[in-house]
């Protein structure tokens, strides 16, 4: 079904990647992109954003939520790209993991988007599929569910994965009415079988 997956969010470099996925923790990737290109040509890279002034980030982000902790995060990432990595971004996921308001999921889309290291990265979408589709106990926990993942899947296949979950997951998979009843395409999902997903 999704055959070429790539991520969603605009970004023309690692450092804007970081920032974007940053910004889109409880917000739509389409609602990161409406702020993103206007951010970006005044804050194109980690120099630029360690000198912005935090008021204009925000003003700058203000549709999406938690806009005012998110701007005080990208200023500090940016900061300790800048003076600590050189400007650049660090290549290492506990290297990532330090920067401001970057967790595992972060550090694994970056891994993978920006610097081809196999990850597979647990958002709500694959966490929410990846249950109800049978692969992962539903009481697994995020790290158990990236590492069941890791193991029942090839590793070549992490980052497309990854993508396809999350593709599947807006398009059929929703949190709320799941449409896969309504393909006979989708025999292999627990929301045609089960009521509650009705």
């Amino acid at each position: 079904m999704y055959p070429n997956p790539k991520t969603m969010l605009y970004h023309e470099s690692p450092f804007q990647l970081v920032i974007a996925v940053l910004m889109s923790a409880q917000t739509t990737d389409v609602g990161v992109n409406k702020v993103t290109p206007a951010l970006f040509a005044a804050y194109p890279d980690a120099n630029a954003m360690a000198e912005a002034d935090v008021a204009d980030l925000e003003d700058k982000i203000k549709t999406i939520g938690l806009y005012r902790n998110k701007a005080k995060n990208m200023k500090k990432t940016a900061i300790m790209i800048r003076d600590e990595f050189g400007g650049q971004v660090p290549n290492t996921r506990e290297e990532l993991e330090k920067l401001p308001g970057v967790g595992r999921k972060t550090a694994n889309v970056v891994l993978s988007e920006a610097f081809g290291v196999p990850t597979i990265a647990v958002d709500t979408h694959v966490e929410r599929v990846t249950k109800r589709m049978g692969i992962v106990p539903p009481n697994a926990s995020v790290r158990e569910t990236e590492e069941i993942l890791m193991a029942r899947i090839p590793e070549n296949r992490w980052r497309d994965a990854h993508h396809q979950f999350i593709y599947f997951g807006r398009e059929y998979c929703t949190a709320r009415n799941p449409k896969c009843r309504k393909d006979p395409r989708i025999d292999f999902c627990e929301c045609r079988v089960l009521p509650q997903y009705g």
